[in-house]
């Protein structure tokens, strides 16, 4: 390695998402998620440093966080003693995806390095060894080594199909409500507590592999049993959901993942660029709005 090597780590959006009640003997429930990348992106450096030295991980904004707790630094040490290789690199996370937000952002930028790493050390990406360092980060992070339409399965990071990306893009607009975030164990702790049984990803899978779905099409067929989770944990997020699910220019709205991030998907990006600033105003300072789109 010679020269920095930069990658995006893209957000996600879970389109299905439904955890099933009960865990395995591990502390893992089931999970059945479809999921799809955004044009939003965090940035992934990597730098190569002297022989010897120690990894090093910075941020950008800085992030309230040692570096041996970051996904980008746990999945860099997790590579290296995967094929024998000196961490001896420099990554600069460049964040843009929020956190605590639902979006897959550390997950993603696990993924970007590992990534990087492997173009930096020669290393085929599809060798089973990275799938498996991948899977050992953290559930999604699999899911971001090829980041097309995938529906997984297993505990959300066991890859059951591919889907073909769509002919038209997806327009999307991205709520999340200021403070803070909703904590992912904080939300399996409340659904094991009381909880919506999971819906049936197929509807949505049979729709995508057509791969000429439509916006509204799509939107009918948005599920998630950890939705009504994150609206109990944190009541402005079943505010922004509403909001949205009211809103002239959207054709349906949910929490992604675990939240705290609501996504509304619209006829156009114009529709999408409306809302964003609506949402804003509507809820005040410290509100994260955004448009992207899927395909």
């Amino acid at each position: 390695m010679s020269a920095p090597i930069t990658i995006p780590a893209p957000a996600k959006l879970n389109l299905h998402l439904g955890i099933h009640p009960g865990v395995d003997a591990d502390g893992y429930h089931r999970a059945d998620s479809l999921m799809v990348a955004l044009g939003i992106a965090d940035e992934v450096v990597v730098r190569p440093l002297a022989p010897g030295m120690a990894l090093q991980v910075r941020c950008d904004p800085p992030m309230d966080l040692p570096q041996e707790k970051n996904t980008v630094y746990r999945a860099a040490v997790a590579l290296a003693e995967a094929f024998g290789r000196e961490s001896a690199v420099e990554v600069l996370l460049r964040k843009r995806v929020p956190s605590q937000a639902g979006l897959g952002g550390a997950s993603s930028d696990a993924a970007s390095v590992l990534m990087a790493l492997c173009e930096a050390w020669g290393i085929d990406a599809q060798d089973a060894r990275v799938a498996q360092v991948a899977r050992s980060v953290g559930a999604d992070v699999a899911f971001f080594l090829d980041p097309v339409p995938t529906l997984l399965v297993g505990r959300g990071d066991v890859v059951a199909e591919k889907l073909p990306s769509l002919v038209e893009p997806v327009p999307v607009v991205l709520v999340r409500p200021a403070g803070k975030g909703v904590s992912t164990p904080a939300a399996y702790r409340k659904f094991d507590e009381c909880h919506d049984e999971p819906g049936d990803p197929e509807p949505l899978c049979a729709l995508l592999r057509t791969g000429v779905a439509t916006p509204a099409q799509v939107a009918q067929l948005l599920s998630n049993n950890l939705d009504p989770v994150a609206c109990r944990l944190l009541p402005q997020v079943a505010q922004v959901r509403d909001w949205l699910r009211g809103h002239e220019r959207v054709l349906g709205a949910q929490v992604s993942g675990s939240g705290s991030c609501v996504f509304g998907i619209c006829a156009s990006l114009a529709d999408a660029e409306v809302t964003a600033r609506a949402a804003v105003e509507a809820f005040g300072p410290g509100t994260w709005a955004c448009v992207s789109s899927f395909a």
